[in-house]
């Protein structure tokens, strides 16, 4: 038998959550995010149904503007304990079968498998999962995770991937991720029972994307749609004549690294030619960060006020961390304004602390680079964590 890598990427998840213990809402435009009140400012949406999504409502924009475009939808409040209690259900379902699972949210995670059929193995998950949770998702397999996780994009998507494809009509059974994937192009796309092709595809909501297949189906895609390429990277990727993911893996390694680093030139050449990790861990990945951030109810404009918010945030999330047991070793600060321009400062500490003062103070002095002349509508920290040493292991690990 074969080494297999599955992603398993829950279908539209939180707004079938929401579905499942309202069933009179199936079919309807669903938005959730925030107080599920749409004319309460500076709320974001967390996800919209398919149904909303025909109507340009998607995750990560005001909810006030969701309803400019789609008054008549369902708005909800947002409720993450019923998602991560959903969530468990997934997993524990998929951990019934003798794999490996490697979670990366709520709604995706890796399943690794010795396994002669992957395309049977991947059905039997959705059946199982579709049975036990009323939940339906999407499967994509490949040779490694980069592959794997491609392919769960296509296996939303009723065409065939040898050719470029246009974006079908959603359904209730297929859809893109919660999650931000490799792509936003395979966003509102779907799989159909009949769209098995040669490419890879096998059955509706499953996809095998593969070495062998990897040229025929991504060569002739924008680098955009790899995953882990952002619109920054394209234009950057678009500056040295990289336009194509065949274009990417034909590139200068060495001048990769030198626009892009050592490390992140040699990542993105590798990606062109659709290599990566083949392990699958179910130890949970040990944090290395925490954040917290506020958006306001009224923009902050005077320096005053702005600097004490900051210093609020900063003693917050530093008594979190410090709650954890961790000492921090570095401090970001992000400010978005109101033209949602978002710079972000960070400063590696002279030394390892976990003294709210030292992290506020510090904070502070990033502020200070900041050019504050506009409005500002958020204010974020994070702050990166010391690695526990080997013979002193973090306490709430």
């Amino acid at each position: 038998m074969s080494w297999w890598l599955l992603h398993v990427d829950m279908d539209q998840f939180i707004a079938a959550v929401e579905i499942r213990r309202r069933p009179e809402l199936r079919g309807l435009p669903v938005v959730v995010g925030g107080s599920g009140d749409p004319t309460q400012p500076r709320q974001v949406v967390a996800t919209a149904s398919y149904e909303a999504r025909a109507f340009g409502v998607r995750s990560g924009m005001p909810v006030r503007a969701a309803y400019k475009k789609c008054p008549q939808a369902v708005f909800l409040p947002s409720d993450p304990a019923t998602y991560e209690a959903a969530s468990t259900e997934v997993m524990d379902t998929l951990r019934s079968f003798p794999v490996v699972v490697e979670v990366w949210g709520w709604d995706e995670c890796f399943v690794g498998a010795e396994t002669d059929d992957p395309e049977a193995l991947a059905a039997e998950l959705r059946a199982a999962v579709e049975a036990r949770t009323a939940l339906t998702c999407s499967v994509g397999i490949g040779d490694n995770k980069t592959r794997a996780k491609l392919a769960t994009g296509f296996a939303k998507h009723k065409r065939s991937h040898a050719e470029p494809f246009e974006p079908a009509e959603p359904s209730e059974t297929t859809g893109p991720s919660e999650a931000t994937g490799p792509s936003e192009a395979a966003d509102p796309t779907t799989r159909t029972a009949d769209s098995a092709d040669s490419a890879g595809g096998a059955a509706a909501g499953i996809y095998r994307l593969t070495a062998a297949n990897w040229r025929q189906v991504m060569d002739h895609r924008p680098v955009r749609d790899l995953w882990g390429v952002g619109s920054r990277m394209e234009h950057n990727l678009n500056e040295l004549g990289i336009s194509t993911v065949a274009d990417l893996a034909a590139a200068d390694v060495d001048l990769l690294k030198k626009r892009f680093g050592p490390k992140m030139g040699a990542w993105y050449a590798a990606l062109g030619r659709g290599l990566g990790d083949t392990q699958v861990t179910d130890v949970p990945r040990e944090p290395v960060s925490r954040s917290r951030e506020e958006t306001f109810p009224e923009d902050l404009t005077d320096p005053t006020t702005i600097a004490a918010e900051l210093r609020r945030i900063a003693i917050q999330v530093t008594n979190d961390v410090v709650a954890e047991g961790r000492t921090i070793q570095r401090i970001w600060v992000k400010v978005r304004f109101t033209t949602f321009y978002t710079p972000i400062k960070s400063r590696k500490l002279p030394s390892p602390t976990q003294d709210p003062e030292t992290i506020a103070t510090t904070a502070h002095s990033l502020l200070e680079k900041f050019d504050l002349h506009r409005p500002i509508r958020l204010i974020g920290v994070r702050l990166e964590f010391l690695p526990p040493t080997p013979d002193e292991p973090n306490e709430s690990s």
